[in-house]
């Protein structure tokens, strides 16, 4: 989601004019979007903040904006805390960004001028910001007609070149904010009530996406399986239709209760993109809740062959004393359900078709005992995921756990808890990427590997180097050496080497990480889609040679 919202505010700035460098040093303005959801992540933000406090002291003109959850979670005293950030935009607000940035740009220009903080050992801040604060949750109609942040998704700024070459990959949200209220969680307060946005919206998005020559989308929400839009009930404000607030109901339900001829459901949305933006190679959707999700979806999936079968399912945890505790809304059993049943629709490993789920877990959640660890370790084992993402708890600032239960499961104990799970999943996952072995799948090209990156800035190999001194062109990071070297060869008496292999890296529709070697100068195989037989298995990746 902090992707896509980062991806986003760069085309709107962009448009504006802005000129965005890779060196954060020779910035003007300096932005962070940020996270609030994991600890790790918060603390990397105060110390990024910290560096940048002692540059301004020597560049007062400097410009530095927070944006995203940590901003909308602690308001104003953020600004208290770091008189660095002269921005402060939470995620319901980024459309406002622009204007905000203007105006600190302005405010700063003018404080310099004037010697306003001449003397002072941090510059003030220009005390620009745009919180939902209260607004966050009020009425749906109340909620259409103040919902600009819809302009932001509309006006997406679409090209078929990213400063890193074609763009082939893009994210569309579907849905904002949540209405779950799990215990440990602040997204429902800094991203708002869910709110589901106009499928003609969406459509057109991915169409604008599909023309600018993106193959693979991936559709977005916190629980993107909720997604339904009431047509009769729509709101249009400027003559633009305006998203919906999520309704709530109990679910448990096989089919999604409101489905009809006046409502797209997330089943009718999945087939319609597929059907009417033909070349969407593949579409995907993150992150699913395990509650509510109909066979009307895993029907879709099954029956057309471009939406990929890979279903990201968190759990959370194993115990349902503290799936419970942590208001999850559904037992072990209702999960465990779940993954029977969406296997009995969509895995068909002997046609082709496997379907693959990962997972997220927190460990040490307060008051967790042995007995509901060993009940996650239990789950894990019978869910048999491709990968998990594992996490110990730690206690965030406006969640109702950190406000009514004492973290009381000792550091240690949650380290050896993660390791252990960690230690699991990591078996599971060997074993799942095996089943692919003598397999041939299809995968989605990223590019070059991160082994492939390493090995290419670090400059070339001594075998190289002396192609080069025999008069071989060779290009290194994209300039062109070794031409016109002292000793020519006889073409006919010795012919030119084959262009050294590179290590590329891709995807299955089922999320498995696949790396493969192709001829170095195929620059091409980024974004496209190839085939390749499995000859290796990893607990993390899949390795194979590529077939014709």
């Amino acid at each position: 989601m902090n992707e896509l919202d980062s991806e986003l505010v760069a085309g709107q700035l962009r448009a504006l004019g802005y000129r965005f460098t890779p060196e954060r040093d020779s910035a003007d303005v300096v932005l962070y979007n940020t996270c609030s959801v994991r600890e790790h992540a918060e603390q990397k933000v105060w110390s990024r903040l910290g560096e940048l406090t002692d540059r301004k002291k020597e560049e007062p003109g400097l410009v530095v904006g927070v944006l995203g959850c940590l901003a909308e979670r602690d308001g104003a005293d953020l600004m208290k805390r770091m008189p660095v950030v002269d921005v402060m935009v939470g995620p319901g607000e980024l459309d406002k960004l622009p204007g905000l940035l203007d105006n600190a740009v302005r405010t700063r220009a003018a404080m310099l001028a004037d010697g306003v903080d001449a003397g002072r050992g941090v510059p003030r801040s220009a005390g620009q910001a745009a919180l939902q604060g209260n607004t966050s949750r009020r009425s749906g109609t109340l909620a259409a007609a103040a919902d600009t942040l819809e302009m932001l998704d509309l006006s997406r700024a679409v090209s078929p070149l990213d400063e890193s070459g074609p763009k082939r990959s893009a994210y569309v949200r579907i849905t904002r904010g949540c209405n779950k209220f799990c215990t440990y969680c602040v997204v429902p307060f800094t991203r708002g009530a869910e709110v589901h946005r106009p499928p003609e919206h969406i459509i057109e998005e991915c169409k604008r996406l599909a023309d600018a020559g993106v193959l693979e989308i991936t559709l977005l929400g916190q629980t993107v399986n909720h997604y339904r839009f009431e047509h009769g009930a729509a709101v249009s404000v400027g003559g633009i239709t305006q998203p919906q607030k999520g309704r709530s109901y109990a679910g448990g339900h096989r089919r999604d209760p409101f489905a009809g001829a006046n409502v797209t459901t997330f089943a009718d949305l999945l087939q319609r993109i597929h059907d009417e933006v033909p070349t969407i190679a593949r579409l995907r959707f993150v992150t699913s809740y395990p509650r509510d999700f109909g066979d009307d979806v895993l029907e879709v999936i099954r029956d057309h062959p471009r939406l990929c079968r890979y279903l990201h399912v968190p759990a959370q945890s194993g115990s349902d004393r503290i799936l419970g505790m942590m208001n999850r809304g559904y037992a072990v059993g209702e999960y465990l359900e779940f993954l029977d049943r969406a296997r009995g629709f969509l895995h068909q490993p002997e046609s082709g078709r496997p379907c693959e789920v990962s997972g997220d877990f927190i460990v040490g959640f307060p008051t967790e005992t042995d007995a509901d660890f060993a009940a996650t370790m239990a789950l894990t084992r019978k869910a048999q995921y491709k990968n998990a993402f594992i996490f110990k708890y730690s206690p965030r600032p406006g969640t109702t756990a950190h406000e009514r239960l004492t973290d009381d499961v000792p550091e240690a104990v949650k380290r050896r808890r993660n390791n252990e799970l960690l230690a699991l999943q990591a078996e599971i996952s060997q074993t799942v990427a095996s089943s692919y072995v003598g397999r041939t799948v299809d995968v989605f090209v990223e590019g070059f590997s991160s082994h492939e990156r390493k090995r290419r800035s670090a400059g070339p190999t001594r075998d190289e180097h002396s192609r080069g001194d025999r008069g071989i062109g060779l290009t290194v990071n994209g300039r062109s050496i070794g031409h016109g070297s002292a000793c020519a060869i006889d073409d006919e008496a010795e012919p030119a080497p084959p262009a050294r292999e590179a290590q590329f890296v891709g995807r299955t529709d089922t999320d498995m990480i696949v790396v493969f070697d192709a001829p170095r100068d195929e620059n091409s195989l980024a974004g496209s889609m190839v085939r390749v037989r499995i000859d290796e298995a990893r607990a993390l990746s899949l390795a194979g040679e590529r077939v014709a």
